[in-house]
């Protein structure tokens, strides 16, 4: 499954998109033990440990790991990716890997919500849980990524961290740079809303259609002891 169609589940509320269609949850290339503590066993290691990283275990990285810069997708606990790409840029300059190690983002993009009756700009986060991390793999930058706090793992299949596709890539960029905010929806067909704009301003009715390509909703409304259908913007109700 592509991370477009991955995308598309997310905005229609599945649970997580990017981990319904890759395991997420893959035991990394290190153990817990081997990725969170220093190794004690560098005497039965045949290669040298870099010399500002402590020894782990062999990563196993695949034959056909990308040569030179991809973007790759590490997973943290939601809520958290601020913090985790503040560590990681920590990271990468106090150990000197910014030769391998190239940029940390957090794809985002502006939405608008209507709350109390007011309309106000806010930034969400397109994969809560989830940071990009575009650098060239080896051994070395994967234990300083994977070791980075607050890091959960690479996104992949099997034990390999998997690069995202170009043109997975260009489609994230191109729902960041989005010109028109989206609109939050909180609610849903059958729930009841209060119309805050307009000539029925201050009526309520049910939500009987959203048409999100659109961003109209159908709103129930009585008039006169008679439900009578009224389309309006998604930005003229609120849940009531």
């Amino acid at each position: 499954m592509s991370l477009q169609e991955s995308q598309e589940q997310f905005e229609r509320g599945s649970e997580d998109p990017i981990e319904n269609s890759l395991d997420a949850s893959i035991e990394s290339p290190l153990s817990d033990s081997d990725a969170h503590a220093p190794s004690n066993e560098s005497e039965t290691v045949n290669v040298p440990a870099p010399e500002h990283l402590s020894q782990s275990s062999d990563t196993g990285l695949p034959a056909d790991t990308p040569e030179g810069p991809a973007w790759y997708v590490i997973h943290c606990y939601s809520g958290y990716e601020n913090k985790v790409r503040h560590n990681l840029e920590q990271r990468i300059e106090t150990m000197g890997m910014k030769d391998k190690i190239f940029d940390v983002v957090i794809p985002t993009q502006e939405e608008i919500e209507v709350k109390d009756g007011k309309r106000r700009t806010v930034e969400r986060h397109i994969f809560p849980g989830y940071v990009l991390v575009n650098m060239s793999l080896s051994e070395e930058s994967w234990y300083v990524v994977r070791n980075t706090p607050g890091v959960t793992g690479f996104v992949g299949m099997g034990n390999n961290p998997t690069p995202l596709r170009p043109e997975e890539v260009s489609q994230i960029i191109k729902r960041m740079e989005a010109e028109a905010p989206t609109v939050k929806v909180t609610f849903k067909v059958g729930e009841r809303v209060r119309i805050v704009d307009g000539p029925f301003n201050d009526f309520r009715g049910l939500v009987s259609e959203i048409d999100m390509e659109r961003t109209k909703v159908r709103v129930l409304v009585s008039f006169f002891g008679r439900e009578t259908p009224v389309e309006l913007d998604f930005l003229q109700v609120e849940k009531a």
